[in-house]
């Protein structure tokens, strides 16, 4: 196993960037020639035409170059906010729920909540007069793995929201 390899399947696993100390600790080499090894390995990785990158600006992490990220995305779910998971859960519990009741509920911030929500197809939104209907769709059970009753995940979120 060449010390190359041995720091990329490090930096791979970790889930989080690595110091040089850490690195020489994990794989019980000298600092020196992890120095050395690294740069060659981001040397390796910046002459690729690939989708990853070493980064190296709070330790050293493989990562997913930034013109890639839209693929990303589409296949990890992102983080929310408390703010738009208790949103998302007051449109569960309440569904289908005006936009108009929504936004008396949780103030003008909706808007963009809604917005952030519908891009991630977890809710739909139907014109109602001068208003919206507000629902959520099947890919927010994909989303949070529901099989069951949405109103009862809607009250898990909110409480997790509150902790």
């Amino acid at each position: 196993m060449s010390l190359k390899a041995r720091i990329e399947a490090a930096l791979f696993v970790s889930g989080k960037a690595l110091s040089i100390n850490e690195i020489s600790d994990i794989i019980k080499t000298p600092v020196e020639e992890i120095e050395e090894a690294l740069l060659e390995l981001i040397m390796d990785y910046s002459s690729r035409e690939g989708a990853l990158e070493i980064d190296d600006e709070d330790g050293y992490i493989i990562q997913v170059k930034e013109d890639y990220s839209e693929i990303v995305e589409n296949l990890v779910p992102a983080e929310m906010s408390e703010t738009i998971l208790k949103t998302l859960s007051a449109i569960a519990i309440k569904q289908p729920i005006l936009q108009s009741d929504l936004v008396g509920l949780r103030g003008i911030s909706v808007y963009d909540h809604i917005n952030y929500l519908m891009e991630r197809e977890l809710i739909t939104k139907k014109p109602q007069g001068k208003s919206f209907i507000i629902k959520t769709t099947p890919k927010f059970r994909e989303y949070f793995k529901l099989t069951g009753d949405t109103e009862a995940l809607a009250e898990l979120l909110l409480n997790e929201s509150r902790n």
